[in-house]
């Protein structure tokens, strides 16, 4: 896998720009990756982010934006909102995990 450096963190990527290994994540490079697609995080963005973290741990794999939705309690629309275009891979790229299942 290839590897670049965002906020002063060498990090391994894929060919989307998507991190290979979750466990190289940290907040200061999610505030980075977020930067890099134009979105500056507010704390309703950290709910989302953390809720993706701690979800993907427990069940091993990048949560839909379907539960997120009835997971957090927040309203599609405002995924949407908060991640511009396509939420389900932002939110993923922003905290360090795989696509979604599905996510083209």
């Amino acid at each position: 896998m290839p590897t670049t450096t965002i906020a002063g963190h060498a990090v391994e990527v894929n060919d989307e720009g998507f991190l290979t290994r979750p466990d190289q994540w940290s907040d200061d490079l999610g505030t980075e990756l977020a930067r890099l697609i134009g979105i500056e995080l507010s704390d309703d963005h950290w709910k989302l982010v953390h809720f993706l973290r701690d979800d993907f741990a427990h069940q091993g794999e990048t949560a839909t934006l379907r539960r997120v939705s009835t997971q957090t309690g927040t309203p599609i629309k405002s995924l949407f909102d908060l991640f511009p275009g396509k939420p389900a891979k932002k939110m993923a790229y922003v905290a360090g995990l795989p696509k979604p299942k599905g996510c083209v």
